[in-house]
């Protein structure tokens, strides 16, 4: 990709993370920044590659179960990151066509990929919301346009509650998203775990906070499971997301990325 960019909030010298996101799963939308940072934290970390695409795979399952066996037609996808393979949207609306996908994310670069390559089927809608996860309330407030929040949304949180770095604030903001949400509604988050490879995954906290941008935090799946209180935890839990629900040709793998499903009662 070029080494510059229209949107003046790009910074192409200092690493973020959707574009190392981007640059671990083989795309091209990165600078050379991003892929200093990528490497050196895969050399502290080998296993680091192996998250990014057991992570994406999470996706698609965790999709496919709540469109194909749940009903979910709504799905609000907080964090997006840069468009690759499988989006959600197409993995959604593969099954069903009606399905009903709003993104949202807070970076420049994002919103230009999304608007270009986030294209829905004619009989669905794909909708993108450039705000930030600190205020929940407009967030639903721009999704009402598209959803409808007296019917079931599916709300992802997938590698994104980590930025915020308080406890109680990352979990506040998981219960302000929720409260907006109808019964049967549903609540999926990633979010990078310090359980095992504890050394490396301190190490990679330590080097991306000081060069990289927004700033981590790792927290352990006890603190990651709190994110669903009040709601019903959908089988294995909280685990590894390469341990939620794997299929036959899922890698027999624990990476330092947990995740879990939960409904609204």
């Amino acid at each position: 990709m070029s080494e510059s960019f229209g949107d003046s909030r790009v910074n192409t010298q200092v690493p973020h993370s959707a574009r190392l996101w981007n640059y671990w799963l083989g795309g091209k939308d990165n600078f050379a920044s991003d892929r200093a940072a990528g490497d050196e934290i895969a050399r502290q970390l080998p296993s680091i590659i192996d998250l990014a695409v057991a992570d994406r795979a999470f996706l698609g399952r965790m999709v496919r179960h709540l469109v194909a066996d749940q009903g979910i037609r709504q799905i609000l996808d907080i964090g997006t990151g840069l468009p690759t393979a499988d989006n959600t949207h197409q993995v959604a609306q593969s099954i069903a066509p009606d399905a009903r996908v709003v993104y949202v994310d807070n970076d420049p670069l994002v919103l230009v990929h999304a608007r270009a390559l986030l294209t829905s089927t004619p009989e669905g809608v794909t909708e993108y919301i450039e705000a930030d996860l600190n205020n929940p309330e407009a967030i639903i407030e721009a999704a009402r346009q598209t959803l409808d929040f007296s019917k079931p949304v599916a709300v992802t949180l997938l590698g994104i509650l980590h930025f915020i770095l308080d406890d109680d604030e990352a979990r506040d903001v998981v219960r302000r998203l929720m409260a907006e949400l109808p019964s049967g509604s549903y609540l999926a988050i990633a979010h990078g775990c310090h359980d095992i490879n504890r050394e490396a995954a301190d190490n990679i906290v330590s080097f991306w906070n000081e060069h990289g941008t927004p700033k981590i935090v790792y927290r352990s799946s006890a603190e990651i499971t709190r994110f669903f209180d009040g709601l019903e935890l959908l089988e294995p839990g909280v685990v590894s997301c390469s341990r939620w629900r794997p299929g036959p040709g899922d890698p027999d793998i624990d990476v330092n990325q947990y995740s879990g499903v939960a409904r609204k009662p």
